[in-house]
């Protein structure tokens, strides 16, 4: 009968004008002005007021204004009207306690000030406490009222889903109760599982309080008929551990909810709670924390310059471009040859940075004519290199193209930025290029070698001002082109099966903003020739990536989607370096950026040994891949047809054409 009546209410214009907006302050405060008159005209009607002997007969009109407007000022002070009444809780409660404790106060100091000056009490101490109490009691009383009466309207207007929230604390009480309030709200808590496993038989404003045991979660969840689990964005460093498999793998969906800090209360329309809780992806449980930088020296050095980014339309040079166009450098030229992603970040950075000029070059990085041009007329101040093939298993069948953009384009590039007196010039390298058993990563290595001898070079025999070269090395990027993860999620939403190349590969893993940010600020710090790695976290393990991810949808590895093992990959490694074994770092200022003390070349050695390269880009790929072999004598292919390179060159006993780069101290 109740529900009956109060969906019929929630369907008049009255209540649904009343539920989906807030009151307006002016209201709330008359309807707290009225509850303290009201209680001072009580306790005079009823206790004898504000008569003490001898008063005049006007006396007690004057001790209740006095009153009131005190309480009035204190209301003012304490804020206790600017709430969201139907969202009131312990913070609200508080509130009023201080206003009514503050104006007792006052009339306590009145009256001791007059007991000393005339020997009398103008207000009797128990007036005070008793008009207080009848402020408060009344006060509270009228704001649970609006709040349950608007709960309860807003209960039977919309069938919600059902979650529990994690933790007994005041925010995630205050947001689960936020979210039990929203008129026509999406998500129903009801429970807040505690990680204190004492805690048993609580109710907190109508919530019950359950304890936390891995070995029962099924059990909550079922006798709640609930198969969500809510929690805050504080509480993700705890759900990057193994806590969230307890919940996966008995099918708990898992969602988060932004913490709010405070309701915008001039908006006339309520905040939208639920549009701030979101569904976990894999990205957000790979076990490690976000990194967050904020060097002011990054805008000091980029804001007001010029600078080309290559590979502009590829995942990381995108996200380098949206960094560099955040802190306002004057210019920046885009260049790539993939027409229609540069096509869309164009009109992606005119819509979101109207006021920084980006100017588009279509142009292949092997192209050195054309490259010239882009030189020629924009005249860079600073270059970010992330051009460059990358797919293993597509180089290793493509060596040819693999040498001439990685190791040729590269090069280009470089001499470009000497020629034309680009300041500095930073590299996206790969954590391929360690100890490398692919063409893709030799590749890679090989370009870090001939910047880093170049910038020993300039810095030996250049009379001013040189070109500063810095290489940055991490590994797997999320979201990437080609990445895992929308593989795999893709494989899920076809019904699978997930294909891993093997169960006991491993790989690092930052999100595509964490490296880009840590690439510019790695060229803050560099000086020249410098190779920084990042700091990775703690590697992953793909199967286990494959089994989150399927579970994350809703579904069960190996019954509803199998997980298949398809082989390594020609080139591919069980796991990822992020040095050479006869590598170490240096600190530096930021603890996630090191430098890497990798061996070092010398540079009209290392130009010698591309020159002959160069002769036999036209000729036999495996005149090529020897010849990275014998550049890079760490690279040893693996499960890839140029192992037979490497027993043809341990077996050969004839001296080579092209002998291997000798080291040099840097």
């Amino acid at each position: 009968m109740t529900n009956k009546l109060l969906y019929f209410l929630s369907k008049t214009k009255l209540v649904q004008r009343f539920v989906a907006t807030p009151c307006p302050k002016w209201m709330v405060s008359l309807a707290d002005l009225t509850i303290i008159a009201l209680s001072c005209a009580l306790v005079y009607a009823f206790g004898g007021g504000y008569v003490s002997p001898g008063d005049p007969i006007f006396a007690p009109v004057v001790k209740g204004t006095f009153v009131w407007i005190a309480y009035a000022v204190c209301l003012y002070v304490t804020g206790s009207s600017r709430s969201v009444i139907r969202l009131t809780v312990i913070e609200d409660s508080y509130r009023l306690m201080l206003l009514v404790l503050s104006v007792m106060g006052v009339q306590l100091g009145v009256s001791i000030g007059t007991y000393l000056a005339f020997g009398f009490y103008y207000f009797a101490f128990w007036n005070i406490f008793i008009t207080g109490v009848l402020v408060f009691t009344l006060m509270l009383l009228m704001r649970y009222t609006v709040k349950y009466f608007y709960l309860h309207v807003s209960g039977v207007t919309a069938k919600r889903k059902r979650v529990i929230f994690l933790g007994s604390a005041i925010n995630s009480f205050f947001m689960a109760s936020a979210l039990r309030s929203e008129f026509e709200g999406v998500y129903e808590p009801v429970a807040l599982l505690s990680l204190n496993r004492t805690v048993s038989n609580l109710n907190v404003s109508g919530i019950p309080v359950v304890p936390y045991e891995p070995d029962k979660v099924k059990e909550i969840f079922d006798y709640y008929r609930c198969k969500t689990l809510m929690f805050l964005s504080t509480q993700m460093e705890l759900m990057r551990s193994e806590f969230a498999d307890n919940f996966l793998k008995h099918g708990i969906q898992l969602m988060m909810m932004n913490q709010i800090e405070e309701f915008d209360l001039n908006s006339k329309e309520m905040p939208n709670l639920s549009g701030h809780v979101r569904s976990i992806k894999v990205e957000d449980l790979l076990g490690r924390e976000t990194i967050q930088t904020n060097n002011p020296a990054i805008e000091h050095m980029l804001k007001g310059q010029t600078v080309m980014v290559t590979g502009a339309a590829g995942s990381i040079g995108s996200e380098i471009v949206r960094q560099v166009a955040k802190i306002e450098a004057r210019d920046i030229v885009l260049l790539d040859q993939a027409e229609t992603p540069m096509h869309e970040l164009q009109l992606e950075m005119q819509q979101t940075f109207p006021n920084i000029r980006i100017h588009l070059f279509i142009g292949d990085i092997t192209n050195a004519t054309r490259m010239e041009r882009a030189f020629k007329k924009y005249r860079p101040r600073y270059v970010f290199h992330a051009a460059a093939y990358k797919h293993v298993p597509m180089m290793e069948r493509n060596p040819t193209e693999a040498v001439h953009t990685n190791v040729y384009g590269t090069k280009n590039i470089a001499d470009l930025s000497v020629k034309y007196g680009v300041e500095k010039f930073v590299m996206v390298s790969t954590d391929k290029a360690v100890n490398p058993t692919n063409v893709m990563g030799c590749s890679k290595r090989m370009a870090e070698i001939y910047v880093q001898s170049l910038s020993t070079w300039l810095r030996h025999n250049s009379d001013g001002p040189s070109t500063r070269f810095i290489t940055t090395r991490f590994g797997n990027v999320l979201g990437s082109n080609g990445s895992v993860i929308p593989l795999f999620r893709k494989q899920i939403e076809e019904g699978g099966p997930v294909t891993i190349t093997h169960r006991d590969i491993i790989r690092y893993f930052m999100t595509i903003p964490e490296a880009c940010n840590l690439v510019l600020e790695a060229g803050v710090m560099g000086q020249g020739g410098e190779i920084y790695v990042f700091d990775m976290g703690k590697p992953v393990k793909i199967w286990d990536l494959a089994v989150r991810m399927i579970r994350l949808s809703g579904l069960r590895p190996d019954e509803d989607i199998k997980i298949v093992e398809t082989g390594l990959r020609p080139g591919e490694k069980l796991y990822e370096e992020l040095l050479n074994e006869k590598e170490n770092t240096i600190a530096t200022h930021n603890k996630k950026i090191m430098i890497a003390k990798v061996r070092t070349y010398d540079y009209t050695d290392v130009l010698a040994h591309f020159e002959h390269l160069e002769t036999l880009i036209d000729g036999p790929a495996h005149d090529i891949v020897a010849e990275m072999k014998l550049i890079v004598p760490e690279y040893k292919s693996n499960n890839s047809e140029w192992e037979r390179v490497d027993n043809e060159l341990k077996a050969s006993e004839e001296p080579s054409a092209a002998p291997a780069l000798s080291e040099v101290t840097a």
